[in-house]
């Protein structure tokens, strides 16, 4: 699932020949990018979009739960991950409801629902979140949250139909709010983590265009995201 706030973490120092690389848009179900610059611009089309998302490393089965816990310095969070039944239309596409929330000492800091749906081709797109942040003093931010079509705001992809390493691709696109990064860098990997260990996973470097450092993501087939490290220290594992 799309991580939370607190973990989009992001690369320093990006070159400028690199960064034309990073902000190519495409239209969904062609790989071929539409041009290569600072804008973003992708043509959804909703005839290509199918009505499950079932990409190996990304599946969306409805009623599934996960549970990752985070750990960063002495904080430790849980995260709790649903795919519901629920689906909301998008620039004319069906997509599904993941509701993500974070707890510290049992105490809910955040809440989120985000909205994907999967091209014919395989891709998993990402159309948006609403998330709110808890913060000391009964405060409450809802920064970072985005819909495709809405505002200017445009979805990107999460994970790709054929996960093998290549080019960096959008993951969302709403201009100086959300703005994150997505490139496969390894394939065939093996991760070991609580809830057991998984084989020929792909790997995934993250990073966001507004922040400075970087996430790498461990995807496992018929599961999703079992771990992840930051550049800033917090790790994430999949427990069950």
């Amino acid at each position: 699932m799309k991580t939370h706030k607190h973990t989009k973490i992001v690369l320093h120092h990006i070159a400028a020949t690199f960064l034309a690389l990073l902000t190519a848009g495409a239209i969904a179900g062609d790989k071929k990018p539409i041009e290569t610059s600072k804008e973003y611009h992708v043509a959804i089309d909703p005839v290509n979009f199918s009505h499950v998302v079932n990409n190996p490393y990304f599946p969306l089965v409805p009623g599934t739960t996960t549970i990752t816990v985070e750990k960063e310095g002495r904080e430790t969070r849980e995260n709790k991950t649903v795919v519901t039944h629920d689906t909301k239309m998008i620039m004319g596409v069906k997509c599904t409801v993941v509701h993500d929330t974070v707890t510290l000492d049992g105490a809910l800091v955040e809440d989120t629902l985000d909205w994907y749906a999967q091209d014919k081709e395989g891709a998993v797109w990402y159309f948006g979140e609403t998330t709110k942040e808890f913060k000391s003093g009964g405060r409450t931010s809802t920064e970072g949250s985005w819909e495709g079509g809405v505002k200017g705001a445009l979805p990107g992809i999460i994970m790709p139909g054929n996960a093998k390493p290549g080019e960096p691709y959008r993951q969302e696109y709403s201009a100086g709010n959300a703005e994150d990064m997505g490139q496969i860098v390894a394939v065939g990997e093996t991760v070991t983590v609580p809830a057991g260990t998984y084989k020929d996973c792909v790997k995934t470097k993250d990073w966001s265009m507004l922040e400075s450092g970087h996430e790498f993501k461990w995807y496992a087939k018929g599961v999703g995201i079992v771990r992840s490290e930051s550049s800033v220290g917090e790790v994430a594992t999949l427990s069950s």
